[in-house]
């Protein structure tokens, strides 16, 4: 397991620690969670934009097969 240093205001520092402990945690363990769900939450928010941006590429395309298929529907010889 690698090591870093890390500063932080003394604010944040002492919130940290109170919830660590009112997790029964140390506040290593605490800080070291706290980035993993960062971590998480940035994958899922950079999935859903390359998804969206994915999507938009080929939205124009999805409405000519829906108004292909819906002639199709229409007509009355399907």
């Amino acid at each position: 397991m690698g090591a870093i240093s890390l500063k932080l205001p003394d604010d944040l520092l002492n919130a940290s620690g109170r919830c660590a402990s009112a997790l029964k945690l140390s506040r290593a363990a605490y800080i070291r969670r706290a980035v993993e769900r960062m971590n998480r939450e940035t994958r899922a928010r950079l999935r859903a934009r390359r998804l969206a941006e994915a999507s938009r590429k080929v939205r124009g395309e999805s409405m000519k097969v829906n108004a292909e298929f819906a002639a199709v529907e229409r007509a009355p010889d399907a």
